[in-house]
């Protein structure tokens, strides 16, 4: 099979010291959590939608709704 050919490529980013949780607005989240989604959406080529803060239904960030055309 293909995939057994397949390297892995490990990447560091910055982490962040400030906790996200509760957090609904993305501007409120830390630099670093934010570049961290931004690099998630190159390495995919796909937008992130939705970025979840907690355990809770309102802990959620919804940048784009997942159906919008």
């Amino acid at each position: 099979e293909d995939y057994e050919t397949v390297e892995p490529i490990y990447e560091t980013l910055p982490g962040w010291d400030t906790s996200t949780v509760g957090i609904t607005e993305h501007k409120d989240l830390p630099t670093a959590a934010l570049a961290y989604i931004k690099r998630i959406e190159v390495l995919t080529g796909t937008p992130v939608d939705i970025i979840s803060t907690g355990p809770d239904r309102a802990e959620t960030i919804i940048l784009r709704h997942p159906f919008a055309i």
